[in-house]
């Protein structure tokens, strides 16, 4: 037989059995329950990276959060005249940072961008959006669809289990307090975060997969905490998170851009613990309003009192209602976080916001990771 006849029979019975082996692994899926792998393996392995991106939103379902009339920031007289420290510049650079701004008294002193990333960008924002759909909630109390932060869970989402759902109140949900059956773990592709990442139907495994297991009041970061407050948001206002973020603050705050939050399926749930896509001019648009105390050129938009209760601790001394919490600097400082370096710092006493947004973060000292660490300290040299 000729050499390129065997070459190419030899061939053909590899493809045929790389074929197989496919059909035979997806056959195990389906089969297991486990199709979250399938957009997991999609989204991120076939695409060149092996977790999810700050660009994810193309490989997801969206929900717009509409913007309505856009209030643009002011930029202070000196603009962009101070340099960055070499310390904090190789830091963000180290990091793969895409957005750097600060702003203080209320106007925009430094905005850098890189990666191609600009002023429009959107960019996955991971947990920051936690401390948004707390936010969210407060705005439902202040409405009335949910009668206080201590109101039992359980009345919004009957189907609760477990042997202490009915102790599970609504501020457990915002605080990591849950006692929920849930391992927050990030590197497993066959762990519940990565179910409810991936997953097709969030309502169903928040139900189904995750009993309130224990007694509530004992810290433990748990995602699946937050998607539970989402659900209840949902069923309390009869509306999307989206909608109900565009009504209650997207429009109110003047963002400049409708905003993308990842949902499950086409017409299915947000994901509450993650993923509200935008800017780093209007994220930081909620550092600004919660400066001044939940009011926002003029309007009061979330309840000081929510404000003052939600940025100092509740358990443990670094996290409160679903804010991130640092008192290691002779300055109070509160902040929203996600997992890849997402960060929206406010520094109460220097009126001051400051956005970093990117594709990685350094290691944890303190529960607080090494880079954000830089950005406060050299931020803080900068002011004196």
């Amino acid at each position: 037989m000729p050499f390129f006849v065997t070459s190419n029979f030899c061939k053909m019975k590899v493809l045929k059995l790389v074929v197989g082996v496919f059909f035979f692994l997806l056959t195990v899926i389906l089969a297991s329950g486990n199709q979250f792998l399938l957009k997991g393996v999609w989204a991120a392995y076939l695409h060149g990276n092996t977790s999810a991106t700050i660009s994810d939103a193309k490989f997801f379902d969206t929900r717009t959060v509409e913007a309505g009339t856009a209030n643009p920031w002011k930029e202070s007289p000196d603009y962009n005249q101070v340099e960055l420290s070499e310390k904090l510049r190789a830091s963000l650079t180290e990091t793969r940072s895409v957005a750097f701004l600060i702003a203080q008294h209320g106007e925009i002193t430094h905005e850098e961008y890189w990666d191609g990333y600009g002023t429009d960008s959107q960019s996955n924002s991971f947990s920051m959006a936690k401390s948004i759909t707390t936010m969210l909630a407060q705005c439902a109390i202040q409405d009335g669809v949910i009668e206080s932060w201590d109101e039992k869970a359980i009345k919004f989402l009957p189907e609760l289990k477990g042997e202490f759902a009915e102790e599970l109140t609504i501020r457990n949900l915002s605080t990591m307090t849950a006692g929920l059956d849930f391992n927050e773990h990030y590197s497993n592709p066959f762990d519940i975060t990565a179910k409810l990442y991936y997953g097709p139907d969030v309502e169903k495994l928040m139900m189904e997969e995750v009993p309130v297991s224990e007694k509530s009041g004992a810290y433990e970061y748990q995602s699946g905490a937050t998607q539970l407050l989402g659900l209840a948001l949902i069923k309390a206002t009869g509306k999307s998170l989206a909608e109900y973020a565009s009504e209650k603050l997207w429009k109110p705050l003047g963002a400049s851009h409708s905003a993308e939050w990842h949902v499950d399926n086409e017409d299915g749930i947000e994901l509450a613990f993650c993923c509200f896509n935008s800017n780093a001019r209007d994220f930081a648009r909620f550092g600004q309003m919660l400066l001044q105390k939940g009011n926002y050129n003029g309007k009061q938009i979330l309840d000081s009192a929510f404000v003052a209760m939600a940025t100092v601790p509740f358990v443990e001394p670094f996290y409160g209602h679903s804010f991130w919490l640092c008192d290691d600097y002779e300055t109070p400082i509160f902040y929203q976080r996600g997992i890849l370096g997402q960060y929206i710092i406010v520094f109460p006493e220097h009126d001051l916001v400051v956005v970093r947004l990117g594709h990685e973060r350094r290691g944890n000292d303190r529960n607080h990771s090494f880079d954000f660490r830089v950005i406060v300290e050299e931020v803080l040299k900068g002011l004196s």
